[in-house]
């Protein structure tokens, strides 16, 4: 959820669908948040039901952009840089996570729930492990950039083994087999920590805990992202043949998520523990094929509010809480009711505002400062690179021509 908005493969034009999907998964999350842990109007908790999902967009657009600027390397030059793939993560998501951390540490009265998680826990990225929300609510939806850290660190070290080990041709089979593991991983974790809790008051704390939170569980999206930008980089042709039927794409993802919401309306239940994130995240992944297919709609069409909103999203999500928590109880003192559609546009637009400010002294500078560190060049050989490739290194890792 912290990817620059609309960012394509290394070198391609900018995808204004992929603007318009992180527009979605921002406000569905907003909408979330707002219904299930604000006073709200009543529609706000009806329509944003389903809102929870908006993580998962984020995550397989995440897995999508980061896996497309690696893999992009690979194919040109059998390697990628640990420096610059680092450093642009770090400028990118860093410095205007740790000025929210600051706040929520510095000034108590922001608070939207209980207590913080130790600090240690923001510092390191592990927020998400152990999360108890009965203890630990407030800033809790770091969770998510907890995992897509941990994902950052993860994937070029992977990337990397097989690199190294020459086996990068032969690893089709490492995305279905995670993904299986996920299933598995999740019915040990249902059975295991929560099944015997079922008939307790505080099962969704468990829950939460064990499945909502836990990186192990929530790899589906990500790892749908990484599939997508696998394919598009090292099976053009059979990527070229989908993106045909962009529109059908997203029809066929709509279908998929109606069946993903029935599954998941007791999300407490043993199917929308194992079966409903997976089928979210195929659901997502099916729009974000759409969003980058040149005959989906997604893709034609550029709306500069979507852009603007994408560009604003990771700061909105890190933001929102604290304007939404906040600004009501400030706007309640002069007659504006909490739970009315005023006070709701009203949080709307000091979020905004609020993400533009961060976007313009925070983001942006810092930005700048990685720009002209990257243009300096390190000393010594920090790209890898793969031995005893023949030909073109590109030519190495693409294989499906027609």
């Amino acid at each position: 959820m912290n990817n620059q908005a609309g960012q394509a493969i290394p070198g391609t034009a900018r995808l204004f669908g992929l603007d318009h999907l992180r527009t979605l998964a921002i406000g569905l999350v907003f909408l979330y948040h707002y219904g299930h842990l604000f006073p709200h109007p009543a529609w706000t908790a009806t329509i944003g039901k389903f809102g929870w999902t908006g993580v998962d967009l984020f995550f397989v657009l995440s897995g999508y952009l980061i896996a497309s600027q690696l893999f992009a390397s690979v194919a040109k030059t059998a390697g990628f840089s640990f420096r610059q793939f680092f450093l642009k993560r770090f400028f990118r998501i860093v410095p205007p996570y740790w000025v929210v951390v600051a706040i929520y540490f510095c000034f108590p009265f922001v608070h939207e729930r209980e207590a913080l998680a130790p600090l240690w826990k923001y510092a390191t990225f592990t927020q998400n492990l152990g999360l108890d929300l009965r203890t630990q609510g407030t800033f809790s939806h770091a969770w998510s950039l907890c995992i897509e850290e941990q994902f950052y660190l993860l994937l070029p070290l992977i990337l990397l083994a097989l690199i190294y080990c020459k086996v990068l041709k032969k690893s089709g089979w490492l995305l279905p087999a995670l993904f299986l593991a996920g299933f598995a991983i999740r019915i040990y974790c249902y059975q295991t920590f929560v099944a015997p809790h079922l008939e307790d008051d505080e099962v969704w704390a468990i829950w939460y805990k064990w499945i909502y939170y836990l990186t192990a569980c929530r790899l589906d999206g990500l790892l749908a992202g990484v599939s997508i930008a696998a394919l598009v980089q090292f099976r053009p042709f059979s990527y070229q043949r989908i993106a045909k039927w962009g529109n059908g794409l997203f029809v066929l993802s709509l279908l998929v998520l109606t069946g993903a919401y029935y599954i998941c309306s007791e999300e407490e239940s043993f199917g929308a523990s194992v079966f409903g994130f997976p089928l979210v995240s195929i659901g997502y992944g099916l729009m974000v094929l759409s969003a980058i297919s040149p005959t989906s709609f997604l893709y034609k069409s550029k709306l500069p509010v979507t852009s603007t909103l994408a560009l604003l999203s990771y700061a909105i999500y890190l933001i929102h809480k604290i304007v939404i928590h906040v600004a009501q109880d400030q706007l309640a003192k002069v007659g504006i009711a909490k739970n009315s559609n005023r006070m709701f546009l009203l949080c709307v637009a000091i979020s905004v505002a609020g993400a533009l400010l961060m976007n313009k002294v925070v983001e942006k500078s810092f930005l700048k400062l990685r720009d002209r560190i990257l243009r300096k060049k390190p000393s010594g050989n920090n790209q890898l690179y793969t031995t005893g490739a023949k030909g073109a290194p590109g030519a190495l890792y693409t294989s499906d021509k027609p």
